[in-house]
């Protein structure tokens, strides 16, 4: 297997657009961003409550969140596995169609959530959590969330 690596040029080229490095690998092109510190990361604010920044790829999206005390992300459920990781406050989940699994994370904590399961989440002070989706939520990406929007 070979790989060829840009020149100089074109990588000073990619840098300034934030692409960190390019190569020629079997015949593809492969390119990646490199996002530092979350510059050139657009942030929604989605209503009153709810801050979002988001970046993904082909296969994974990951979206750091703001929530205000009290927020209440109502019952939901998707196709993409869901891990949150919460970075500070406190997050309450309910799981499953009639709620019946109560589980708090708070500062340091993650929760892996299956594929389908229901689930609710009530915010225990302001919260910043990092969501990771497998594969990317189509509906956050294409504005189609409206569920967070109210």
């Amino acid at each position: 297997m070979t790989s060829n690596f840009i020149d100089e040029k074109e990588k000073a080229a990619l840098a300034d657009l934030d692409y960190s490095l390019g190569l020629i690998e079997n015949n593809k092109e492969i390119c990646w961003r490199k996002v530092k510190n979350e510059q050139g990361v657009e942030e929604e604010q989605l209503n009153p409550l709810i801050k979002r920044k988001m970046i993904w790829g082909e296969k994974v999206m990951v979206a750091r969140m703001e929530l205000k005390d009290k927020c209440l992300v109502p019952q939901h459920h998707h196709d993409n596995e869901q891990i949150t990781q919460v970075i500070s406050g406190t997050i309450r989940f309910w799981l499953g169609k009639d709620k019946s699994e109560v589980i708090d994370i708070g500062p340091g904590e993650s929760l892996i959530i299956p594929s389908n399961l229901p689930h609710e989440a009530l915010m225990i002070g302001d919260v910043v959590e990092v969501d990771t989706f497998s594969p990317p939520r189509a509906d956050w990406i294409d504005g189609s969330d409206d569920y967070l929007k109210k």
